[in-house]
């Protein structure tokens, strides 16, 4: 067969089967006359190589290959020396995977950053600490139910105040636990169809609502405030500065405090799975009180204060 016929049944470019004899991949034939010939054997050869290039796998590497099916193998990989351009390439792409996380997070934590400066303090709280209108309402499923009167997992946790927090010794008197999604940050967008999700919108608008009311909180009986989410340490760090929060943020990035207590938790975009919102009330080392769900957020620390009212030590 000549070189088109070639190219057509191998699905593939002259211009393409060209490069390969090139590589001595393939060596025509020829004919009294002159002319190039190829055969069926040919057309293997070809196709193996061109499926070879759909999976990343370069010409240039496609000898082993072609030398076995010479060798008079059905395929083409049954020979180590194929297996062993396989197991190359497999590196060279985990290489690639490595480095190209690296730069994605190079990235993230430079938009970060970099939106941060981009807004005044006005705009972060112009834009983070307001509601849209229209936002699904929780509903309560009854997945809190046991929490009450539970004693608290001796857990202990990094704080943004430098600390490590153990959750079952907090010391004396109330603490006002509240647990949220995560915050987000001017000029970085949320998790998409996160307004969607009921429950999930206004965690920077709770934060700021018990900012707001922090001292009230403590005059009527709660000795700490809390937020906990399963963002890291440095992003709740952020958060706490720019919106001037006057308590500490505790970060449970594995999530072992949904796990101790059989917490209620949701998937997002980019996010296997988050904190569903709610607070917790606890009292010498044991779950008193529990918020759940909660809506609207940005008036939640109000809901937190009236039960402390009406509920003295």
């Amino acid at each position: 067969m000549r070189i088109s016929e070639l190219a057509k049944r191998a699905r593939v470019s002259i211009k393409a089967v060209r490069y390969y004899e090139r590589l001595g991949l393939i060596e025509a034939e020829r004919e009294p006359n002159g002319y190039r010939t190829f055969n069926d054997d040919h057309v293997r050869a070809v196709v193996e190589i061109r499926e070879l290039s759909e999976i990343g796998i370069s010409p240039l590497k496609a000898g082993p290959f072609v030398e076995c099916l010479d060798l008079g193998h059905d395929h083409g990989d049954e020979c180590v020396s194929s297996l062993a351009v396989y197991r190359d390439s497999i590196a060279e792409v985990d290489r690639m995977i490595d480095a190209l996380s690296t730069r994605r997070a190079a990235l993230q934590q430079r938009l970060e950053k970099s939106a941060g400066r981009s807004f005044t303090q006005l705009n972060a709280v112009l834009e983070f600490t307001t509601l849209p209108p229209g936002l699904p309402v929780p509903v309560d499923d009854g997945a809190v139910d046991h929490l009450a009167g539970s004693l608290v997992p001796q857990l202990k946790l990094p704080s943004t105040q430098g600390q490590i927090v153990e959750l079952s010794a907090l010391g004396p008197g109330r603490t006002v636990l509240y647990l949220y999604p995560l915050t987000g940050r001017p000029g970085v967008d949320l998790p998409e169809g996160w307004d969607s999700i009921p429950g999930a919108r206004g965690c920077s608008t709770e934060a700021c609502n018990f900012r707001d009311h922090f001292q009230q909180l403590r005059d009527t009986g709660a000795e700490r405030v809390f937020g906990l989410s399963s963002q890291s340490t440095a992003y709740q760090a952020e958060v706490v500065e720019r919106l001037r929060l006057p308590f500490g943020m505790i970060s449970d990035e594995k999530m072992v405090l949904a796990d101790s207590l059989r917490l209620p938790t949701f998937a997002a975009s980019g996010h296997e799975r988050l904190y569903s919102r709610l607070t917790l009330i606890i009292r010498d080392g044991q779950i008193e009180h529990v918020f759940y769900p909660i809506f609207p957020p940005n008036t939640h620390a109000l809901q937190v204060l009236q039960w402390l009212s009406d509920n003295p030590l």
